[in-house]
C-alpha cells in the first residue's frame, strides 16, 4: 500500500535539523516584528527598522535592511535574521533579541517536514557527551533561548558550550512546545524528487506554469515495517545537511568490517568488547574536528590510538590553527598532542601516536593498516579498529543527476564549501529550477545560528507567493 497525499501541499521541506524546524516555525504562523521599544546597537539597521515599525520582518525587504552587514556568514540574509535575534554577540554583548513574535493563524502554509531521525536531525548521530563548537547560545532556535530551556532543565553549559545531546533534545523539544509536531514525519526516507506524476492524464505542471514535484520515499512504521509515499507539492525545499554521505579514502580494503566512518562504530565496538584498553590501537584517519572528537572519546577509555593525517601540523589550513586557544581547551590539546607525540618526535606518549603527513595505503584482512610517508616509504601498523573521519557529503541521490545541476558550476561535484547549491540569496530559491529551494549547508550556510537566516529568506518568499492571487 502507498499513502498519497490527495491535494498537492503548499509546500514539502527534505531534512528535519535546525534547518527545517525553524522554517517550519515560521510557516506555522509564527511572524517576527520588532519590538516597540528596541534599540539596535547598530545605528544604520536600527534607523532601517524605525521606518516600518508596524511591518513584520517577513514583509519586508531582505535586501535593504541587510546591506551593510558584516559578520561571519557570507549571507547577507543569514547576518541580517543573526543580527535581530543576538544583536551584539559577536562583541560579547548580551542584548535581548529585538524582536518579538505572533502567532496570525491566517499566514500558516501548510506543509510536512521529511526526515529520516527525530526532530533535530543529524545532531541525534552525534555522540551525545561532545561539545558543540559553537558557544550553546548560537545553537538556539526563535523565540526559545537555548540557556533559558537548559536552565529549565537544570543543565549547565561547558565553557559557554553545550553537549550534543542537549542540542538534539532541545530541537526535539522545540517541535513539540511550539506546536509543529504535526508538520513532522519522522522516520522517512526520500528517494525521488520529480517534477509530473506518474498518475496517467496529470499535468507536469500547475495552471501558471510553475512546476508541480511529485515527493516519493518510504517510512519507518512503529512496528519496523516500511510504507511507499508519494506526496505532491508545489514547492519543495532542501534542507538535508552535509552529513549523509561520509566521505572515503578510495583505497584497497575500505571495505573491510572493521572500517568505519562515524564514531558511532567505536562505542558499540566497545560495548561488544572487541576494543579495548589492552587490544591494537583504533586508528583514526583525519585532521578535522570529528578526528579530534573521536580522539578524545578514545582517549577517554584508555583506549590507545594511532592518529594519521595527511598534512603537517602546522599547516595553517588544519582547524586547529584556527581557533583560540583558550575557547577550545581540549581541542588544543588533542592539537599538541599531534606535535609532540608524533612518529617524527623523540617524545613518547603512551597510548597515542601520530602520523602527520602519512596517506592510507591499504587496509588488510588482517587488520594491519599500510601507510605511504612524506618520503615515499611504507609503514606498517597493526589494528583493531579504523575510523574514517575525513568529512562528508550531502546525499542528493534522489534529484536527477544528484543535484549537480544546480550548483554554481553544474560541470563538478556538489561541496557545500567549493560548490554549493546556486540561490538567489534574498529568497534562497534555485536559480534553476523554480519553486525549488535549498538552505543551510548545502548552500554554504554551515552554522546552525546562520542557517536561520535562510529559513526567514524562504519563508518570506513563499508568503510573497502565497498572497498573489490566482
Amino acid at each position: 500500500m502507498c499513502f498519497v497525499w490527495k491535494e498537492p501541499l503548499p509546500v514539502i521541506i527534505i531534512g528535519n535539523g535546525p534547518s527545517g524546524i525553524c522554517l517550519s516555525y515560521l510557516l506555522s504562523g509564527y511572524t517576527p516584528y520588532v519590538k516597540a521599544d528596541a534599540i539596535h546597537p547598530q545605528p544604520l539597521l536600527h534607523k532601517k527598522l524605525t521606518e516600518k515599525p508596524h511591518v513584520s520582518i517577513l514583509d519586508q525587504d531582505l535586501d535593504y535592511l541587510s546591506e551593510g552587514l558584516e559578520g561571519r556568514s557570507q549571507s547577507p540574509v543569514a547576518l541580517l535574521f543573526d543580527a535581530l535575534l543576538r544583536p551584539d554577540t559577536d562583541f560579547g554583548g548580551n542584548t535581548e533579541s529585538v524582536l518579538t513574535w505572533e502567532h496570525q493563524a491566517e499566514r500558516m502554509i501548510p506543509h510536512l517536514v521529511l526526515g529520516r531521525n527525530l526532530p533535530g536531525g543529524a545532531w541525534h548521530s552525534i555522540e551525545g557527551s561532545m561539545v558543540t563548537l559553537s558557544q550553546g547560545e548560537w545553537m538556539g532556535l526563535p523565540d526559545l533561548r537555548f540557556k533559558d530551556w537548559m536552565r529549565r532543565k537544570r543543565r549547565g553549559l561547558r565553557d559557554s558550550r553545550a553537549t550534543a545531546g542537549d542540542i538534539a533534545r532541545y530541537y526535539q523539544d522545540y517541535v513539540v512546545k511550539k506546536g509543529l509536531s504535526h508538520n513532522f514525519v519522522c522516520g522517512s526516507v526520500v528517494t525521488a524528487v520529480d517534477i509530473g506524476s506518474p498518475e496517467s492524464g496529470e499535468t507536469r505542471s500547475q495552471q501558471d506554469g510553475s512546476p508541480l514535484f511529485v515527493v516519493s520515499g518510504f517510512m519507518t512504521t512503529t512496528d519496523g515495517s516500511q510504507q511507499p509515499f508519494s506526496f505532491r507539492a508545489r514547492n519543495v525545499v532542501l534542507a538535508t545537511g552535509t552529513s549523509d554521505s561520509p566521505a572515503r579514502l578510495s583505497i584497497v580494503g575500505e571495505d573491510l568490517p572493521y572500517v568505519h566512518y562515524e564514531l558511532s562504530a567505536l562505542e558499540e565496538a566497545m560495548k561488544a568488547g572487541a576494543v579495548t584498553p589492552t587490544s591494537d590501537p583504533v586508528l583514526i584517519v583525519g585532521a578535522g574536528l570529528s578526528a579530534a572528537d573521536a580522539i578524545l572519546y578514545a582517549r577517554h577509555y584508555n583506549l590507545p590510538v594511532i592518529h594519521a593525517f595527511r598534512r603537517p601540523v602546522d599547516d595553517p589550513g588544519l582547524i586547529f590553527n584556527q581557533l583560540p586557544k583558550t575557547m577550545y581547551p581540549e581541542y588544543q590539546k588533542v592539537h599538541q598532542m599531534m606535535r609532540e607525540k608524533s612518529i617524527l618526535s623523540s617524545t613518547t606518549y603512551k597510548g597515542y601516536l601520530s602520523l602527520p603527513k602519512h596517506q592510507p595505503l591499504v587496509f588488510q584482512e588482517d587488520h594491519q593498516a599500510v601507510f605511504q610517508d612524506q618520503n615515499g616509504e611504507h609503514k606498517l601498523f597493526r589494528v583493531s579498529l579504523v575510523l574514517v573521519l575525513i568529512g562528508s557529503y550531502p546525499d542528493l541521490s534522489f534529484l536527477a543527476h544528484g543535484g549537480t545541476d544546480l550548483t554554481v558550476d553544474p560541470d563538478q561535484p556538489l561541496s557545500p564549501k567549493r560548490n554549493p547549491i546556486e540561490v538567489d540569496p534574498f529568497t534562497y530559491q534555485s536559480t534553476r529550477q523554480r519553486s525549488l529551494y535549498a538552505m543551510g549547508p548545502l548552500v554554504g550556510d554551515n552554522f546552525v545560528r546562520f542557517v536561520q537566516g535562510g529559513a526567514l529568506a524562504v519563508a518570506s518568499s513563499l508568503l510573497k507567493e502565497n498572497r498573489k492571487p490566482p
